[in-house]
């Protein structure tokens, strides 16, 4: 099947032209009412502004139109009748003509716009790529809040037991979940992954074989932890004075995100509550365990701030 796609894609021209041809053919030695099928050029017209653009439709048009022509010229003189056309056959041709024309025009104008849209999407979700990948380098020099949660999360994670590329998702989902606002990020972040799921590819002047290469895999990525991101918001954010969570319902790296970033606020002292419950020790964190977060969670960040190895507060 992908070798049969592409071959379509690489003799589009040839085919249209293959299809035109074997229509006047068809029409010719087939088919009495010859007129009335003359509507069947209007498919290789749609298929050619869908696919070629406006002009190579246009000129596909006139292509049908003078092999048409021709065919009715060369007719009459077969019969040896004169080449000369009924005032019925000229009104015929002329509408025939005039609407395959407009049909081409139309069709390859809009399928223009579309290629244009789509062009400017791709652009965009590259930039949009390119800034969150920056951002994740940034992240490492830096160390910002987003990397201190980042950090604790993937060492809760690793202390609950959960695979390699969990814990990796998890670090990486977390070091996205500031970046701007998530209520605005997230259907952006749905709308790449949808669009990286199709034939996205990234424009060659844009960038070098081994940001290529980067972005690809940044765009893999964002595809795995996306769901995360969403439910950290839908679960902790919108959700957050519900304390009685279904925690079955909830993706283990959001709750893990969550609570990574509820320890890091309380570490810091910054002012925090769930519901009508102000949060501001790691003793009321522990509270919240079979409520808002996993009592295996909750326990594996106990063991890990009590360790020595990482202290989230550190700047």
């Amino acid at each position: 099947m992908k070798k049969i796609k592409k071959f379509i894609g690489n003799h589009y021209e040839g085919l249209i032209i293959t299809l035109v041809f074997i229509g006047v053919l068809a029409i010719a030695f087939l088919i009495h009412y010859k007129f009335e099928f003359l509507n069947f050029f209007i498919l290789p017209i749609i298929l050619s502004g869908y696919l070629l653009g406006k002009r190579k439709a246009i000129l596909t048009a006139f292509f049908c139109i003078a092999l048409v022509f021709l065919y009715l010229v060369f007719y009459k003189l077969y019969l040896g009748l004169e080449v000369v056309f009924s005032a019925d056959e000229i009104i015929r041709m002329a509408t025939w003509g005039g609407f395959l024309i407009l049909t081409a025009a139309i069709i390859g104008t809009f399928a223009e716009q579309r290629e244009r849209r789509l062009e400017k999407m791709r652009r965009s979700y590259f930039g949009a790529l390119k800034i969150m990948l920056k951002y994740l380098e940034v992240a490492d020099e830096e160390k910002p809040r987003s990397l201190r949660v980042s950090l604790l999360a993937g060492e809760i994670a690793k202390t609950a037991e959960l695979s390699k590329a969990e814990v990796e998702n998890i670090k990486s989902a977390a070091l996205l979940y500031e970046a701007g606002d998530l209520q605005s990020s997230l259907p952006f972040y749905e709308e790449i992954v949808n669009f990286i799921s199709g034939d996205m590819k990234i424009p060659e002047e844009q960038a070098t074989d081994k940001e290529r290469v980067e972005l690809s895999i940044m765009a893999s990525l964002l595809k795995t932890i996306e769901p995360l991101l969403a439910g950290y918001f839908h679960h902790y954010v919108e959700e957050a004075d519900k304390l009685d969570k279904d925690l079955n319902e909830i993706p283990f790296g959001s709750s893990i995100i969550a609570l990574a970033n509820l320890y890091d606020r309380v570490a810091n002292k910054v002012p925090t509550s769930m519901g009508e419950v102000t949060i501001e020790t790691l003793e009321d964190i522990e509270k919240l365990s079979g409520r808002s977060f996993s009592t295996s969670f909750v326990r594996a960040l106990k063991e890990t701030t009590s360790g020595p190895g990482l202290s989230p507060s550190e700047p």
